[in-house]
């Protein structure tokens, strides 16, 4: 059961956020400026998302839990 009922495109944003920081985390990345840009989009695009606006989305616990529940999918970014 989740604990926070995070709505799908603030998932999918986290999780693009994760590929993008892996990417440029890489010695020597290619497309480094895009890369880089495209992690600060996503990174506002997560912080201003209306969702942490709600009771649930109040809790410092909330924004950890998305970031670790969206981490783990590195071998699905892999592929």
């Amino acid at each position: 059961m989740d604990r926070f009922p995070f709505p799908d495109d603030l998932i999918e944003a986290q999780r693009e956020w994760h590929a993008a920081y892996r990417a440029l985390a890489v010695p020597r990345p290619r497309h480094a400026t895009e890369l880089r840009r495209r992690l600060l989009l996503l990174s506002v695009r997560i912080e201003l998302h209306p969702w942490w606006s709600t009771p649930a989305g109040w809790s410092p616990a909330a924004r950890v839990e998305l970031r670790r529940m969206t981490a783990g999918d590195r071998k699905a970014d892999a592929a």
